[in-house]
């Protein structure tokens, strides 16, 4: 088997996509779509500094860079020239992303917006419109990827872009798992939350209150109610159902929070136990305990009294 960091150096180390289009068409929404398949994603650099992006050996993530008609120094023959250089860089892997649409749609979306057209601020959009297309044909011509956006919604425009730019042809979700107590509130921006306080507690057994639910002989208390069992591989099987299609709808992340009184012992046991096992499946999972960072910030800790 071949060496893993014996890279062929022949082998293109950078991925760039130059995404460009008329104004209108859907570039910001794209530049955005790319940083959630893992993108570095820029806009509106100086054209002068983008060959800049691209020095030094070390290895980077994938570039998504944003270039239209407002980006400094533009013009149809410097993004050219600029197409050109990258194309011809062995060690550059590159492609221009054109993102295209009818003049008709174009003005809707304006008209929609109310915004005024970069190429005509003092003019009608229409203006603006014709004399941007009219700029853009030679760069459309460059074009490796093209999409015309005019009839796409943004599910089916979320779709066509992670078929083409996603590993396997299918966007990541990132999952974070969240302990917390009760008593302080649920954390902000949870998209599920489980309550964990029917569970036996462990904040009444001298010998564990001190712990938390990381370790081993608080979990194994927990784990020894008849109802964890249960309750586990249901939070799975829900799990199992919901996480995919919130990946086919498009969504980047997803937040579920497991609370108990204290944060301390019953909810940081579960998070662990569900983290483990998504992992296991292959998930992007972190995990945060709320109440244990801030018992770790605030020291010596201070114990509650009301049940962990």
């Amino acid at each position: 088997m071949p060496d893993p960091d014996e890279r062929d150096p022949s082998a293109p180390s950078q991925r760039v996509v130059l995404v460009t289009g008329a104004s209108g068409a859907g570039r910001s929404t794209a530049l955005n779509l790319l940083e959630d398949l893992g993108f570095e994603a820029i806009d509106n650099l100086p054209m002068s500094l983008i060959p800049r992006l691209l020095d030094g050996a070390d290895p980077r993530p994938p570039l998504a860079v944003g270039v239209d008609t407002r980006t400094r120094e533009f013009s149809a023959r410097a993004l050219a020239d600029l197409i050109g250089q990258l194309s011809a860089d062995a060690a550059i892997e590159a492609d221009v992303f054109y993102l295209d649409c009818r003049p008709q749609v174009l003005l809707r979306r304006f008209s929609e917006t109310r915004r005024r057209h970069p190429m005509a601020p003092a003019e009608s959009p229409a203006e603006g419109v014709s004399r941007e297309l009219d700029l853009l044909t030679p760069i459309r011509d460059l074009a490796t990827i093209l999409v015309d956006t005019s009839d796409l919604t943004i599910h089916e425009f979320r779709a066509e872009m992670t078929q083409r730019f996603a590993t396997g042809g299918e966007a990541p979700l990132a999952v974070s798992l969240h302990s917390f107590s009760y008593k302080r509130g649920m954390p902000h921006g949870l998209d599920m939350a489980f309550d964990c306080r029917f569970l036996r507690n462990p904040y009444w057994e001298e010998a564990l209150r001190g712990h938390d639910g990381r370790e081993a002989c608080v979990k194994d208390y927990i784990a020894a109610d008849r109802r964890y069992g249960p309750f586990l591989d249901r939070v799975l099987a829900l799990a199992e159902l919901v996480l995919p299609a919130h990946r086919e709808e498009g969504r980047s992340h997803i937040s579920i929070g497991f609370g108990c009184t204290g944060g301390q012992h019953r909810s940081v046991a579960v998070a662990e136990a569900v983290a483990k096992r998504l992992a296991a499946m292959e998930w992007q999972v972190s995990i945060r305990h709320r109440e244990l960072e801030r018992r770790t910030q605030t020291a010596p800790a201070i114990t509650s009294g009301t049940g962990g």
